[in-house]
């Protein structure tokens, strides 16, 4: 297969390999004589349009032409102009549920209840890892808790140490992370707050088994402040320290806090846990012309089927829904969340045109690259993740996650900031699909999806799934099996390869002024 054509009534079809001007392709029984190079994952023209006539891509509008081209010709960035502007009023026209479902999946897979092997916290919830964490309250610590990391996890693997004398001979050895930031100080309004609530959830995130918070003492964050955030939260295994009020050296403090942490952490043991209780975060990030034909598509059907388990899923990235946005609207369960849709959208809108952007231009120079022209055609093929199944709830950036089923959660597309916003709603997991690829992850196990097999074969510690695959004709039944199992895996302790590297970071959103 050289080309697809996604829907019946696209007027582009995509190439699935390199083709060269003058080859003949045959597209749904059409011979198309190419005019151009087309590179792998760019569109070619079906049919003869002219000037402001509109690009059909998945059945939706993409964009118009900035001059008329011919069939056969490979259209790109250059050749398309969006049709997005400012803020719009929208009608809630409901989709039949009939259309909220995606049974396909209940032939692909085993029907008994599924589990993973998780950790079943104090407060009754769950996670994935179990992890010791130093959180800084404000980033004037940061060099604090980087040396008490670094320290500990020497400490740990040197058998002559006091951390390993005190360990039972059965204790499963646990990472000891430390996440830096900028910020705690300085801010003002939404920024401050927006700071003191990420900083909360991870604090409370239940793939953490222990957290040591390290506050300055003089920071706008106030650490007695930040606690009370926390409410009722678990004292023996969340544990302050202010460095302004140690006598003497903080690293050493710090130290004996942590050993404490770890040895109560590492007693710890796994469970099986119904795959109901499972939170998964929807991330795209380097996209190309292939996300929305195979990793994202992937993600979707995935998505659904974690829903019908009873679990949850979380669809992020904003201003990447831009141009797709009536398609998760009508699936609103509600007129409530449809009018929440309609404000997380409209007000992304308002910030971008308050700065005096565009609320259009969006698709990266690696995304043009890879075949994505307009903001469309990139929400277009994003939205895929989130598969068929209905909005069930809608969140503000930085609030934790309190129903099941799909979510829609306001955060940017920023890589870093929208996939720390994932896991600091209480996702577990964040699954992100790729075709350019990336290294980094987030304080959750962060899972690259490659969207196409090249990716795979050159970054193989940066892909953990291939679904590339689907592009070269292994049906989605398959992959889907397979990825699926590997989710599972991942859920009960195997490690991501930006845990295997140790690429774990947060990014906190900023949108205001810093003093």
């Amino acid at each position: 297969m050289k080309t697809i054509k996604i829907n019946p009534s696209d007027n582009v079809a995509v190439a699935i390999t390199p083709l060269t001007a003058g080859e003949t392709v045959e597209i749904e029984g059409q011979s198309i004589t190419l005019n151009n190079d087309v590179p792998a994952g760019h569109k070619i023209l079906l049919t003869d349009l002219s000037e402001g006539e509109d690009v059909i891509k998945y059945g939706y509008p993409i964009g118009h032409l900035k001059e008329s081209h011919k069939k056969g010709d490979f259209i790109c960035h250059d050749n398309i102009k969006t049709n997005l502007a400012g803020l719009l009023d929208y009608e809630y026209n409901p989709v039949d549920k009939e259309e909220l479902t995606n049974p396909a999946y209940e032939e692909w897979f085993p029907k008994e209840q599924l589990t993973f092997q998780g950790y079943r916290r104090k407060n009754g919830d769950v996670g994935i890892r179990n992890e010791v964490w130093i959180v800084p309250t404000v980033g004037c610590v940061n060099g604090v808790v980087n040396q008490l990391a670094n320290l500990l996890n020497h400490e740990l693997y040197n058998p002559q140490s006091e951390l390993s004398q005190m360990l039972p001979n059965d204790a499963e050895r646990l990472r000891i992370v430390a996440y830096p930031h900028n910020y705690g100080c300085s801010q003002l309004s939404d920024d401050h707050e927006n700071t003191r609530k990420i900083l909360r959830d991870l604090v409370l995130h239940p793939n953490a088994g222990a957290v040591l918070v390290v506050g300055l003492g003089c920071e706008n964050n106030q650490p007695d402040k930040f606690e009370e955030m926390l409410g009722d939260y678990d004292k023996e295994r969340i544990r302050f320290m202010v460095t302004q009020k140690v006598q003497g050296d903080e690293v050493e403090e710090g130290m004996k806090i942590l050993r404490e942490l770890y040895a109560i952490a590492a007693k710890d043991k796994r469970e099986a846990i119904p795959l109901s209780e499972l939170r998964v975060g929807l991330k795209c990030g380097g996209s190309d012309g292939f996300s929305g034909i195979t990793a994202n598509p992937l993600l979707g059907v995935f998505s659904d089927f974690i829903v019908s388990q009873g679990g949850t899923t979380v669809l992020t990235e904003v201003p990447e829904m831009f141009g797709a946005e009536t398609i998760l609207m009508n699936r609103c369960e509600t007129k409530e969340l449809f009018g929440q849709t309609v404000s997380l959208i409209n007000d992304f809108k308002q910030y971008f045109l308050s700065h005096g952007e565009p609320v259009g231009e969006n698709p990266s120079p690696g995304n043009k690259a890879g075949g994505i022209s307009t903001l469309e055609e990139k929400a277009l093929g994003c939205t895929q993740k989130c598969g068929k199944s209905a909005v069930k709830g809608v969140l503000p950036y930085g609030e934790r996650l309190t129903t099941k089923g799909l979510n829609l959660l306001s955060a940017p597309g920023n890589d870093l900031v929208a996939s720390t916003a994932l896991a600091a709603s209480g996702c577990h997991i964040v699954l992100f699909s790729t075709g350019r690829g990336t290294p980094f992850g987030t304080f959750v196990p962060t899972m690259k999806i490659s969207t196409n097999s090249d990716l795979a074969t050159n970054k193989p510690t940066w892909i953990d799934f291939n679904a590339g695959t689907l592009a070269e004709g292994e049906a989605m039944s398959e992959v889907f099996k397979r990825f699926a199992q590997k989710v599972i895996q991942i859920a009960s302790g195997e490690e991501t390869w930006n845990e295997q590297k140790n690429y774990q970071e947060i990014a906190i959103f900023k949108t205001g002024v810093t003093l």
